[in-house]
């Protein structure tokens, strides 16, 4: 017999699918834009601004230079615009970026789904350790937290801003995949080996933005109940949450490891016994699991749009200073 809602899981896929190639098509298009300034005579490519969504520390110091001054840092402009859209997704469609978006978060799905395949299961750690791992996201999050919102004053955002180290950091960025150094280079056969064996092992213990989306995900009006008078106590809701929730133990999901990636729903066999529903007031009222990603979709590029309208999206770094920097940058690699 179909289960009640399986189109939710090809639904998923599709979305972190398109995603995951978008991400690659920006990743190609800044290495282009990067070699026109490395190989003489290659054409221009415009840099893509999309790829600032890599420098997640950049869009926390833009938010508080933000918050503080009102003004929104033109050097890497879209890293705070995609900082804003990302926390304004989590703060209304729960983790939900995490779940559908993120190209790390599906690509550590794509490792732990073949570890699955391979041994036929995914491991598990002691309770008592996952619990002590789990706190490292937080940890980590707390000292970008301290060191960004509270240790450094805005006069030094400013000049930080404006140095050349910043100007490029996103080049820096892409050297530290394309030119991988020994150390990288097992730190992350080590990742991904552990990523095989446990489900998002990253994002669960590792991930310090997952960790901050976590927690604004717990404000989100919408929340997976279980209705227990429909519940067939089958255990699949639980087995396949890819976070590790017991989802039948508990009438309503309120987990900061919860995704929003409604698997649970997708593998639940009896109709109504678990729901997505939204808060309106103090009521909760069901909604069609379908409109989640839309929403959430649209609400991701709503705050890149106007971004884009108000002309905080492209970066104002002259292509002078491009053509005396990334050289620089590239030739210090080459050194290393």
């Amino acid at each position: 017999m179909k289960l009640p809602q399986t189109y939710l899981r090809p639904l998923r896929y599709s979305v972190q699918i398109g995603f995951f190639f978008l991400t690659l098509i920006i990743g190609y298009h800044f290495y282009q834009f990067v070699l026109h300034f490395e190989a003489p005579g290659h054409p221009f490519v415009p840099r893509p601004p999309s790829v600032d969504a890599f420098l997640p520390i950049g869009g926390l110091m833009a938010f508080k230079y933000f918050i503080l001054t009102g003004i929104v840092e033109p050097v890497h402009p879209s890293g705070f615009i995609l900082f804003m859209a990302i926390l304004s997704v989590s703060l209304i469609v729960k983790k939900g970026f995490c779940g559908w978006i993120c190209p790390i978060g599906t690509l550590s799905q794509l490792f732990w789904m073949a570890g699955e395949k391979i041994f036929g299961r995914n491991f598990r750690i002691n309770p008592f350790i996952d619990l002590s791992l789990r706190s490292l996201k937080y940890v980590l999050l707390g000292l970008f937290l301290f060191l960004i919102g509270l240790a450094m004053p805005t006069n030094m955002l400013a000049l930080f801003f404006i140095a050349d180290y910043y100007k490029v950091v996103d080049v820096r960025m892409m050297l530290f995949f394309t030119q991988v150094t020994t150390l990288t280079l097992w730190v992350l056969i080590t990742l991904a080996v552990l990523s095989v064996l446990y489900k998002n092992f990253w994002c669960r213990y590792l991930c310090p933005y997952g960790a901050l989306l976590g927690l604004l995900s717990r404000l989100s009006p919408f929340k997976v109940w279980r209705n227990d008078e429909r519940c067939t106590h089958c255990h699949e809701c639980s087995a396949h949450c890819p976070t590790l929730i017991d989802v039948e133990s508990k009438t309503v999901v309120k987990s900061e490891e919860c995704f929003g990636c409604l698997t649970c729903m997708s593998h639940c066999p009896s109709p109504g016994a678990i729901v997505l529903t939204v808060r309106a007031g103090k009521k909760f009222s069901a909604v069609k699991a379908y409109l989640f990603p839309m929403l959430l979709v649209a609400l991701f590029y709503l705050v890149i749009g106007i971004g884009v309208v108000t002309d905080k999206w492209h970066s104002k770094i002259p292509y002078e200073d491009y053509q005396q920097l990334i050289p620089e940058v590239l030739k210090d690699y080459a050194k290393q």
